[in-house]
């Protein structure tokens, strides 16, 4: 499932992908990320695009290659563009066993430069943790990608309870506001130069 969803025109707009980072049977993510893309369509002057992981058919990562060479194999070709031209990125992301899902790993794994210098907000779920271990983890792995993790994080707990929607609305407000204003700094900000 890829989804676009436009906001007002504007030739400076910035475009965030917003990754489903489980590609379980059963998972709750599909409905935590068409909820968050519920909200974050009020944006206008960001497009967001959801980008579900069953759609990107990325074997598991072995090329001989560095992924900061910039040499992909074929498969992943697409998947390099996609994540190139975005402007910052909010991962969407369960917690099993106190961690992130291989896929998503893998995902991250199979590029380098088209991560770097840009923003990355994270939406996690999971049982009373509300999967913030998954996503401290993966703040790391964003450090060391050169992404730019914002502090500002949505943790959902018990997510099989949570209907109709998964989290209050005062608490939804500060990711968006600092996803909005991370991307704003980094996009006026060359990929060469310092923020």
């Amino acid at each position: 499932m890829i989804s676009r969803i436009w906001g007002w025109p504007n030739e400076m707009r910035q475009r965030i992908l917003v990754i489903l980072g489980s590609t379980r049977q059963g998972r709750a993510g599909a409905a935590v990320s068409r909820w968050l893309m519920d909200q974050l369509q009020r944006r206008d002057q960001v497009d967001f695009e959801l980008v579900d992981l069953r759609d990107v058919p990325l074997p598991f990562f072995n090329h001989p290659l560095p992924p900061a060479s910039g040499q992909f194999a074929p498969e992943v070709k697409s998947w390099a563009e996609t994540v190139g031209a975005a402007d910052g990125y909010v991962i969407v992301t369960p917690e099993y066993n106190h961690g992130y899902p291989a896929v998503l790993k893998n995902a991250l794994d199979h590029v380098y430069r088209e991560w770097n210098r840009k923003p990355v907000a994270f939406v996690s779920y999971g049982a009373a943790g509300g999967g913030y271990r998954a996503a401290e983890q993966l703040r790391s792995v964003a450090v060391e990608l050169q992404m730019v993790p914002i502090r500002e994080q949505l943790a959902i707990p018990f997510v099989w309870t949570a209907s109709p929607s998964p989290v209050r609305s005062a608490s939804r407000e500060p990711i968006k506001q600092s996803s909005v204003w991370s991307t704003s700094s980094l996009v006026r900000s060359p990929q060469t130069g310092a923020v």
